[in-house]
């Protein structure tokens, strides 16, 4: 009778002839140089600014400040310290980005969408959208559009009248604001209702896939973003008011202000990025086959539900790869700022190093933030990609 062979694996012999064991050593040898030379420059760094009596370290984060920020979210002053201000700057860039890519991605997708159009004027306008905003330097655009805000717009007094309630002038664009001590509570309301109208979709999801009829989740959704914020704000008990704008003298006084640099920057941003998300589109439905048009036909779908229904699911893994992209191209974009004078992190940092001297700290906090930024929106959207890939069977 014969011995059972043993499953156990045989142990590896340590030979330079086996692949895995040269591999692991050249690893071993690259991480070993790279740390030497990481070392290095630290260590040379250190002894320079050592022997130049520079000071180094975060320390100065906690001494005032001393400069004033032109736009801030929240509350600052000149006696902050640096720590205070840097985080304005902060939120600020995050205030950009945040509103640049939800802006982009709708304007994006409407183009996109129009460069297919049957109609041949709406697919000739958007294909010359988006070959002229693509290929003009994002810099010039966010001049172009600065000087049109600020030189090209009237003063106060002349200023233009869009809509009831809203200025445009070389102030900026003035809007009316909800103001009280509501807001909380407004926000709170507005937040509730898109936790419920996520928890919706998921169960109007299963519904269908087990009876097949379908939930009016778009207008369901529309009446909750409404009515939900609003009924909560009623329960609290709490004041809330429509501030409006109104001149008085030189200048506008009431509601919020769009400045200058902000509207330039945002205006800037969106165009141009929205270009190139314009044929993210394009190409994402394009790929989707266009048997997929003609079965939906035939089951009686109008264009806009085989696009909406069909057609937009299937194109959204091809979509949400190159649109990270383009997201983490508009967040780092909006280092431009500094060139139209926006205080950005950009801009806070370098007053900060100008009124410091320490340079080294400064262009570290500006990578640190960029870079958390950005891992942020990749390990969002890779999850969000993860959720809508096909599932083998």
């Amino acid at each position: 009778m014969t011995k059972p062979k043993s499953s156990a694996p045989l142990a590896r012999r340590l030979s330079w002839n086996d692949p895995g064991v040269r591999a692991i050593f050249y690893q071993v040898i690259a991480l070993c140089a790279v740390g030497a030379a990481v070392w290095f420059l630290v260590h040379n760094t250190l002894h320079n600014l050592s022997v130049r009596n520079i000071a180094s370290g975060f320390g100065f984060l906690s001494r005032e400040a001393g400069f004033a920020i032109g736009e801030s979210l929240i509350q600052y002053g000149p006696e902050d310290n640096y720590a205070r201000a840097l985080t304005v700057g902060l939120v600020n860039t995050l205030r950009c980005a945040v509103i640049g890519i939800v802006c982009a991605t709708i304007l994006g997708t409407i183009i996109g969408i129009a460069r297919l159009s049957k109609n041949w004027l709406i697919r000739k306008l958007a294909s010359i959208y988006v070959e002229v905003m693509r290929n003009i330097p994002l810099l010039l655009q966010l001049f172009f559009w600065y000087a049109i805000i600020s030189e090209a717009t009237p003063g106060p007094r002349q200023a233009l009248k869009p809509l009831p309630g809203v200025f445009i002038s070389n102030r900026g664009i003035k809007m009316p604001w909800i103001a009280g001590d509501g807001m909380a509570w407004l926000f709170g309301g507005f937040a509730l209702a898109i936790i419920v109208i996520i928890l919706m979709s998921r169960w109007a999801r299963k519904r269908q896939e087990k009876t097949g009829q379908v939930f009016p989740m778009w207008r369901v959704s529309a009446l909750l973003l409404l009515v939900l914020p609003a009924a909560v704000w009623l329960v609290s008990g709490t004041s809330l008011s429509l501030d409006m704008p109104a001149l008085k003298g030189f200048n506008f006084v009431g509601g919020v202000t769009l400045s200058p640099e902000f509207a330039a920057l945002i205006i800037g941003l969106v165009v141009y990025t929205s270009a190139f998300i314009a044929e993210v589109v394009r190409s994402g439905i394009q790929s989707v086959n266009h048997g997929q048009w003609e079965a939906a036909g035939a089951l009686g779908l109008k264009n806009s539900q085989v696009l909406r229904l069909v057609v937009l699911p299937q194109a959204l893994r091809v979509i949400i790869p190159p649109m990270t992209s383009q997201y983490l191209n508009i967040t780092k974009n909006s280092s431009l700022a500094v060139a139209i004078g926006y205080p950005d992190i950009v801009s806070v940092v370098n007053t900060t190093l100008n009124q410091t001297g320490q340079a080294i700290e400064g262009i570290m906090i500006i990578m640190a933030a960029y870079l958390t930024v950005s891992i942020s929106i990749s390990i969002f959207m890779n999850w969000y990609n993860k959720r809508i890939a096909l599932v083998e069977r």
